[in-house]
């Protein structure tokens, strides 16, 4: 209890020491912070001073402004009041003017398609009058004419009037020269191929012909090279000469091809006989070779006989005077002067076997009638044979042309038809040439087998003649 109270004690005079230092503290603390306080207060009452000067001195300045500030502000205004005018001047201008652009845009469109639709214009009549040029053969003789028209052409240039000028002077010009009848020294490519200088007469567009040495003919226009090309055959005499007096003044009449080459070209493409049995392939020869030795034979056959044929009435009216009289050997004799014909032979052959019985006469004759058959009909029946072969060797020919053609197609297809043309001309021309010959060696071996019958009913029927004579003379045995 006592060391409680003596804690206590103790306790509380610590405190009340710690109380009183405590106290002291306080009080310079509080000492100093009123210093400070009045220190402070005095300089804020100093700055108060200061503040409340300068804003008299600025609100002095501000009202001594203000004048001039209202008098700037004023003029401000109406400075804002003439832009604003100056502005609304301006878009009334702009509108105007944008309502003219539109306009000049406008026009601007019509004249650009305007410009457009011409220059398409000339550049298409520029092709055209070089197409023109190109076909034309006047081009021949005047050279480098489309030279002048192809810059025209070029799309990065904007043709102008010295370019239509142009045009309408090289239109002009041609209608001049296609109307004109010219003879002048020209440049042409002859048939060797080769180019020389010659007597060119141009009529036109229509004909071209040349006078080279001796040598006259027509000249064909080649668009391509635009030169022109002698044909390769010439025309005829004829044709020739009247082109030469026309050249020479001598005559006013000239041919003129008015097909536009068309005639010309079907002169130098004319094809003759041996040109198309050329054409018609192997199978020609062995159908030429048939018609040859059926010509022969027609000749021979043809020779022989007439050779043998003779008046076979007047021959036995003398012989039956004769042997009404009795006179054998004369009838003899008149036979053997024509021996080697067939009745005279007949005949003669039934006087000398007047002896034998009727039936044994007429053995004898019907012999020597046999005997002279194979004479008469001899290659007759090789002349029929051929002129069978020949069709049907035509035909073969039509068949090997015709495989040519389907194995051209095979290869080549139908594009190009002058692919085709060697095997359709090969067919056409054999079956030409197979009928060609088959028909007069059949015409021909039926004339001559009717004069070969004839003969042979001749002799049969004088034979039977002389027979009856000969027996009625017996008396009827």
């Amino acid at each position: 209890m006592k060391t409680k109270l003596i804690f206590l004690l103790i306790l509380f005079a610590g405190v009340l020491f710690t109380s009183r230092i405590y106290a002291r503290d306080m009080r310079q603390t509080t000492q100093k912070l009123q210093e400070k306080r009045e220190k402070a207060l005095n300089k804020a009452v100093l700055e108060k001073e200061i503040a409340e000067k300068e804003a008299k001195e600025s609100l002095a300045k501000i009202l001594k402004d203000k004048n001039s500030l209202l008098k700037a502000i004023k003029s401000i205004e109406l400075r804002n009041r003439a832009i604003d005018d100056e502005n609304r001047k301006l878009e009334k201008m702009n509108r105007a003017l944008t309502k003219k652009e539109e306009n000049l845009s406008l026009q601007e469109g019509d004249l650009d398609t305007m410009i457009k639709e011409l220059t398409g214009l000339i550049r298409v009549t520029a092709k055209n009058l070089d197409s023109f040029l190109v076909q034309s053969p006047q081009s021949a003789i005047f050279t480098k004419r489309d030279e002048k028209i192809k810059p025209i052409l070029n799309k990065s240039r904007f043709p102008g009037m010295d370019d239509i000028s142009l045009i309408t002077a090289t239109l002009f010009d041609e209608m001049k020269h296609s109307g004109e009848v010219r003879l002048q020294d020209s440049v042409i490519v002859e048939r060797s191929g080769e180019e020389v200088t010659a007597k060119v007469l141009s009529i036109g567009n229509f004909t071209a012909a040349y006078k080279l040495g001796n040598e006259t003919g027509f000249l064909n226009y080649s668009p391509k090279s635009m030169r022109l090309f002698a044909l390769s055959k010439l025309p005829g005499r004829g044709i020739s000469k009247k082109i030469d007096n026309y050249m020479s003044g001598k005559s006013d009449e000239v041919p003129v091809d008015l097909s536009g080459g068309a005639a010309l070209r079907q002169l130098s493409h004319r094809v003759n006989l041996k040109d198309k049995i050329r054409s018609g392939g192997p199978i020609v020869w062995p159908i030429l070779g048939t018609g040859f030795i059926s010509l022969i034979i027609i000749i021979e056959r043809f020779f022989f006989l007439n050779k043998v044929r003779l008046n076979a009435n007047k021959l036995m009216n003398k012989v039956n005077e004769l042997a009404i009289e009795g006179k054998w050997e004369e009838c003899m004799a008149i036979c053997k002067k024509q021996e080697g014909r067939p009745i005279p032979n007949v005949l003669l052959t039934g006087i000398k076997s007047r002896h034998m019985n009727r039936e044994g006469m007429e053995n004898m004759l019907q012999e020597s009638i046999l005997g002279e058959i194979p004479r008469l009909e001899k290659f007759l029946p090789t002349l029929g044979v051929l002129a069978a072969i020949a069709p049907l060797l035509g035909l073969l020919g039509t068949v090997t042309g015709m495989i040519n053609t389907f194995h051209v197609i095979t290869l080549y297809g139908t594009g190009d038809p002058r692919m085709m043309s060697g095997g359709i001309s090969e067919a056409l021309v054999t079956t030409m040439l197979g009928l060609s010959m088959a028909i007069p060696i059949m015409l021909f071996h039926t004339f001559l087998t009717r004069i070969s019958e004839n003969i042979i009913s001749e002799m049969e029927e004088k034979a039977v003649a002389l027979t009856n004579t000969v027996f009625k003379e017996k008396g009827g045995d």
